[in-house]
């Protein structure tokens, strides 16, 4: 037997554990990915993406957190809305680690922590709510959530960026009631849209019965102010028709033989009107001469000139 069989065998068993310890000593930190290191059973440091080296035996991975944002199932449960209604409520929760350092040792698990906070939370929201409201208060709802969990998981280096209710159930006895109120509803609805629509319908008739009859009445007035403008322009063409023809009669008689001409045309007058009354059946009595001529164109200038 060979004396130095056993120190070969204890340096080779030295060598593999030494090689082993090395290989464990190498850590390659994938990307949105953290180690948290501790020496000794103290925290050391945080390893971020890359290639490091640990002290052998000294220094060990304690915890491995990743820096991705999360999607944390909320479990349903059941609350009580304002107006004392069961509803059973269930969502989803996004969360991402900001601090590796404080989501390791600030609290066993963030995860677990974070769901009972939003359920906590939830439970409150919904019992200051009504339960019409609370079906139309979803954003408001998240919102509440987020806020509260956010504010509290600040310690633990987590931030909660949004929180979205998957669903919101009530007893089948409640949904019955709430479809039977809606169908009143819509009900109640049509009966208004169809009497609006009557009424603007009254309405326009009226408007348009009153413009006709506003036009009628202006068209009415725009013909009588047109007969009335036809009317003066015919007076007042008939009177400088007048005027003039006085003129130029006024003209001729201050003309030489004027005078004269004026008084047969006169007397032709009259003895044309004095035809025109002398019919077959008829007496008519003169008060004129014939036979005087001057007298009958004086009498038929009287006449005519009255």
């Amino acid at each position: 037997m060979n004396p130095f069989m056993p120190l070969l065998v204890f340096l080779a068993v030295f060598a593999f554990i030494f090689v082993v310890t090395l290989f464990r000593s190498v850590r390659v930190v994938p990307n949105r990915t953290a180690l948290i290191v501790e020496r000794l059973g103290r925290y050391s440091r945080t390893l971020e993406a890359g290639f490091h080296v640990l002290f052998p035996f000294l220094d060990k991975v304690r915890y491995r957190q990743t820096l991705k944002e999360q999607s944390i199932d909320v479990p349903a449960q059941d609350c009580f809305t304002k107006d004392n209604v069961q509803v059973r409520v269930d969502g989803v929760l996004y969360v991402q680690v900001m601090d590796p350092k404080k989501a390791s040792y600030g609290i066993k698990n963030y995860g677990v922590a974070t769901v009972l906070l939003a359920q906590t939370t939830m439970r409150s929201v919904i019992g200051q709510l009504e339960l019409d409201n609370t079906f139309e208060a979803r954003e408001m709802i998240n919102a509440s959530v987020v806020k509260a969990v956010d504010e509290a998981s600040d310690p633990w280096g987590v931030k909660v960026n949004r929180y979205e209710i998957q669903n919101i159930k009530v007893s089948d006895s409640i949904m019955d009631a709430m479809e039977a109120q809606m169908k009143a509803e819509r009900e109640k609805r049509a009966e208004i849209a169809r009497s609006l629509g009557e009424m603007e319908t009254k309405i326009n008739l009226s408007k348009g019965a009153y413009e006709e009859a506003v036009n009628l009445s202006e068209g009415q007035k725009e013909r009588m102010i047109n007969e009335a403008e036809g009317e003066a322009s015919e007076i007042v063409a008939v009177a400088r028709a007048t005027a003039e023809g006085i003129r130029k009669v006024a003209a001729a008689v201050s003309m030489s033989g004027g005078k004269e001409a004026a008084n047969l045309r006169l007397s032709e007058n009259w003895i044309d009107a004095m035809g025109g009354i002398a019919v077959e059946g008829s007496k008519v009595v003169l008060s004129a001469d014939l036979t005087d001529f001057s007298e009958v164109t004086s009498k038929a200038a009287k006449m005519l000139l009255k």
